[in-house]
């Protein structure tokens, strides 16, 4: 597994919203800015899924990234798998008003393991601007 790490200077009721509503999700999911997430749908219940879209800004490439859940504990855990089964686990923890969210996942076959390991971490890193942006 490849696990990624961000702390969020922001309690954990306010960064489970982020991260799974998705007129906030449009927002942060997306590596670079020459990137952008146009939309993205989420039913964040066991058994049900999301969907995010990721494309280039310059429309020369883009994907749909779609997960269904496999375990959720409001604002402690979300365990979901990718349609190419790979498992996704999400780990968030306050601590006096800060809180640390903890990425690990299966890697792809197609991607060296230090770049899918740095998308992911840009990802959560603008994940973590846009929230302590609010």
């Amino acid at each position: 597994m490849i696990t990624v790490q961000a702390t969020i200077n922001t309690p954990v009721s306010k960064v489970w919203e982020c991260w799974n509503k998705p007129e906030h999700i449009v927002n942060w999911c997306f590596a670079s800015d020459d990137w952008h997430a146009p939309r993205a749908t989420n039913d964040l219940k066991v058994g049900s899924s999301y969907t995010t879209r990721m494309e280039a800004k310059d429309g020369s490439f883009g994907f749909d990234l779609t997960g269904i859940y496999d375990e959720i504990e409001v604002n402690r855990l979300i365990k979901y798998h990718l349609e190419d089964n790979r498992n996704v686990i999400v780990e968030f923890s306050e601590d006096n008003g800060t809180t640390s969210v903890v990425e690990h996942f299966d890697p792809e076959n197609e991607n060296p393991y230090d770049m899918q390991q740095m998308g992911w971490q840009m990802i959560l890193n603008n994940f973590k601007k846009y929230v302590e942006s609010l």
